[in-house]
Order: structure tokens, then C-alpha cells, then sequence
């Protein structure tokens, strides 16, 4: 740690008088450009290294042998990369009494520092680039989690459709019964021709359809651990990453959005609570509620359309100019409405044209749809389901009264057989 009573001197090569220590004084107005504190110092050859990176590799023995004495001064006649590589050799002589890194630690630090700066503008330019094509990622789970502590309102809709206008259908497969602390496989299909159907995406290109999923478990009901996945269940996921919704939810899991070719049958594993070790949870009936979106979402949580919509005209009147994606409609008293489009869908009007208020004015880009649906699955008691199985083998008497009605049926179509064969002799005797 630099002390507080250490003084620098901004130093040149142009000058030849030797280096003088300079006590240090009350700071004033007019000393500001001579007199630097320690931090500025430090700040100061900092960044002359970083400025003379280049010409300290190529002029390293060159300046070593530059051993005369340096003086106080400013040129004007020498490069900036020299007067500030200069200017961090002298603070280096001041600050060795002080304990400071040496010079090839500082070069190393900076070149660290260097290297990490190019590897984030890397990073950086790269995150622009897959945001940019990824846009409607941002339209579906995360903005349901944004906005909304428990995603299935009180009347049963989830919230996913608030923003996802258009209803498309979904098929859910779950088992109808199962045993307390198993994995079972749920099978959330969404389906849509993925490979054809595109959607307009942030700057109005067509780009390929996503796909999302959420399910509402009953409480204790949770996504299954990966430890405990079997290696088949492992596979017909294909990599699928499930989520919780949030800490306060853990029954409640989304997936996506993933691309539609891929995931067109989403497996979720899900494990079944165990009422044994949790007095909370009762056997019985619980009910599963699923949704599905494919595509993008036509509104934003703030309530701003998106791109992925087809617009309407805002006035009875004549289109009177049609420039890019602004349409301009004089109205019978001729006022003129102009009104712009977002990029995705195409005007489907010209000049000349008459238009209705609401009349639609482009094509529907939307090629998506959410749709939910609503399953049971029965928790059965282990015990209660053996025990009933063993209850009725120890009832003899059901036992008895099972083979008496078996037997009297047996014995009842052996007769009818036998009764046909005799007729079909008698038959053949008289003649018939």
C-alpha cells in the first residue's frame, strides 16, 4: 500500500537534468499538472503500459540500454508511446521503496488484462449475434415467471395465454395410477409441421419455430432427480432440461423454448410424493394441469403488440400512400391517418384502396398457438392395494363360491355341445 507522504514527478526523455525527489506540500490549484497523488500515479503508469504494449516488445533491449539520468519536463517532439513508457519507468524508481509489483508482474498483469478484454468483446459480440436470432426465446417461459407468482389463474387458465392469442390443441400422456416414491414418464406432445412452418422473428425475417412447455403438479408432486433417471427414460428425453417455476413452486415446471423438430414430444419425469414420509401428502386422486405453446407470442407483458400480428386498419377511408411499412388513410372529412406496421407481416393494400375500420390491412404472420389440458393420476397406497389382493385369497368362502360358478358354467356348455351333437344324430337318422 502506497503511504501517504509519497510524492512522483512527471517525467521525459527530452530533458538530461538528473531526477530530483521533491518533498511533498499542501496541495494546490496551480501545481495540479506537476504534483500527482499516489493512486493517480499508479493509474498513470498503468495506463502507459497499456498504450506502449506493442512497442515494449519490439524496443525492450533498445531502452534498456537507455541508462542516463531523467529529469523533470515535457517534449512534445517525442511519441506518445515513449512518454508514457518513459513516464512509467521513472514512477517504477520512485515506487520501489514502497515495496510496488515489479515491471514484468505489471507486465504480466496487463497483459492478463488484455487477454480477458479481448475474450468479453468476443463474448459479447458473439451474445449480440445469438440474441438476435433467439429473440422469441425471450417471449416464453420467462416472462411468465417475470410477471406471475403462480402461472394458472383461479379460473383455470394459465397465464401463458395472455400473451399467446391464438389456440392451438395438445396432446398430454400420463399413467392413470401410480405407487408412492416412483418415476414415471409424462409425454407432452405439441404438435405442428416444424420443418415447413416459420415465423417472423425481432427484425421481421422468418426464422424457425419454438416450443415451450409448463406443468402444474398437486403439491408434494416434483420433477423427477437426474441421479435417479433411468438410462431409457435419459434417452427419449433427448437432452431436455426441466426447471421449477420458482422456489415457492417446485410442483410447477417449464421447459423450453426448445426447437420444434427436435422436441415435438416432450418427456417430463416426474417423481410421485410418498404419504408415508410426508403427513402432508394423501393417497388418492391428484389433477395435472399441462400447457403447450408453439411460436411466439402476439402480446408483450406490458401490453405492446409484437410483430407476430396482422394489423388493422385504424379508419373508414381511401389508402392514400403506402411507403415501407406506413399507411397513410384519408378519412371521408379528409383527415389523414398514418399508421405503421412492424416488420413480419405484409401489406396487403394499395393506393386507391377502400378500407373499413378494422379491416384487416396485412397478412397473419402467426403461425403459432398455446393450448393446455387437464389429466388425473391416482396415488395408490402400496398397502392398501396388497393388503385388499390378500383379503380376497383369504376369503374362502369367495374362493369356494368363484369355482362353484366356474364349474357350473363349464358344466353348462358342455352340455350345450353335447346336446347339439345328439340332435345333429337323430337328424341324420330320420332322413333330414
Amino acid at each position: 500500500m502506497l503511504s501517504s507522504n509519497a510524492a512522483f514527478t512527471v517525467i521525459s526523455p527530452s530533458t538530461i537534468a538528473p531526477q530530483v525527489h521533491v518533498e511533498p506540500q499542501a496541495t494546490k490549484a496551480n501545481n495540479a499538472g506537476t504534483w500527482v497523488s499516489s493512486s493517480t500515479g499508479t493509474a498513470l503508469a498503468a495506463a502507459g503500459l497499456v498504450t506502449a504494449t506493442g512497442l515494449r516488445r519490439k524496443a525492450r533491449g533498445a531502452r534498456a540500454a537507455k541508462t542516463g539520468p531523467v529529469a523533470t519536463g515535457l517534449s512534445s517532439s517525442v511519441g506518445s508511446e515513449t512518454y508514457f513508457r518513459d513516464q512509467l519507468v521513472a514512477c517504477r524508481a520512485q515506487l520501489d521503496g514502497v515495496e510496488a509489483p515489479t515491471l514484468e508482474e505489471t507486465d504480466q498483469h496487463i497483459q492478463d488484462v488484455q487477454d480477458f478484454a479481448k475474450q468479453a468483446l468476443a463474448g459479447a459480440a458473439a451474445a449480440m449475434v445469438f440474441t438476435s436470432s433467439m429473440e422469441s426465446a425471450v417471449a416464453y417461459p420467462i416472462f411468465a415467471q417475470q410477471n406471475y407468482a403462480n402461472p394458472r389463474e383461479y379460473t383455470g387458465k394459465i397465464v401463458c395465454a395472455n400473451c399467446h392469442l391464438a389456440s392451438k390443441p395438445i396432446e398430454v400422456r400420463i399413467p392413470q395410477a401410480v405407487l408412492p416414491d416412483t418415476i414415471f414418464k409424462t409425454e407432452v406432445e405439441i404438435p405442428a409441421k416444424y420443418a415447413k412452418r416459420r415465423q417472423p422473428i425481432a427484425d421481421g425475417s422468418k426464422g424457425p419455430m419454438n416450443i415451450g412447455a409448463i406443468a402444474v403438479m398437486p403439491e408434494g408432486w416434483k420433477l423427477a432427480p437426474k441421479d435417479r433417471l433411468p438410462k431409457p427414460l435419459k434417452k427419449e428425453m433427448k437432452g431436455l432440461a426441466w426447471s421449477a417455476y420458482s422456489k415457492e413452486y417446485p410442483n410447477i415446471v417449464v421447459a423450453g423454448p426448445v426447437p420444434g423438430e427436435t422436441y415435438e414430444k416432450m418427456v417430463l419425469p416426474v417423481l410421485a410424493p410418498d404419504p408415508n414420509t410426508d403427513d402432508k401428502i394423501l393417497f388418492g386422486k391428484g389433477i395435472f394441469y399441462f400447457g403447450g405453446n408453439r411460436g411466439r407470442g402476439q402480446v408483450y407483458p406490458e401490453g405492446n403488440q409484437s410483430n407476430n400480428n396482422q394489423f388493422f386498419a385504424s379508419a373508414t377511408g381511401t389508402v392514400t400512400a403506402v411507403e415501407g411499412l406506413k399507411v397513410t388513410i384519408t378519412t371521408p372529412s379528409g383527415e389523414a391517418k398514418t399508421q405503421e406496421m412492424l416488420p413480419g407481416s405484409d401489406i396487403v393494400v394499395q393506393v386507391g384502396d377502400e378500407v373499413e375500420k378494422d379491416e384487416p390491412i396485412t397478412t397473419n404472420p402467426n403461425v403459432g398457438g398455446f393450448g393446455q389440458e387437464e389429466k388425473e393420476c391416482i396415488l395408490q397406497d402400496t398397502r392398501l392395494a396388497l393388503g385388499e389382493l390378500l383379503r380376497v385369497f383369504m376369503d374362502m368362502n369367495r374362493v369356494y363360491a368363484y369355482c362353484a360358478f366356474a364349474f357350473s358354467c363349464f358344466i353348462a356348455q358342455l352340455s350345450f355341445v353335447l346336446k347339439k351333437k345328439q340332435f345333429e344324430k337323430v337328424q341324420l337318422a330320420e332322413g333330414f
